[in-house]
């Protein structure tokens, strides 16, 4: 199992578009990867799910993955976080 903490970054938090990317980039792997909140967790494969975290910019998550490219997974998504999402 490889786990990081990552903080949202970008202005409006996870809301549909990074939750999307989100969602998208950790369906490429086949290690399963899971994001808590507050003793909350949900799958980073739905973007429903990532939506219930409500992760506000400022929030800080977990990104836990278990399998075979585990570690490229949660690096994947630290990248992607760290970029902001792209959006600002």
């Amino acid at each position: 199992m490889v786990e990081k903490v990552v903080t949202i970054l970008n202005r409006h938090g996870l809301h549909v578009r990074p939750a999307t990317q989100l969602a998208d980039l950790a369906g490429k792997f086949k290690s399963v990867v899971t994001i808590h909140k507050d003793g909350q967790d949900v799958s980073a494969r739905s973007i429903i799910e990532l939506l219930t975290l409500a992760a506000a910019h400022g929030t800080q998550l977990r990104i836990r993955a278990e399998g075979p490219d585990a570690a490229e997974a949660v690096g994947a998504i630290e990248r992607l976080v760290n970029s902001k999402f792209g959006l600002d």
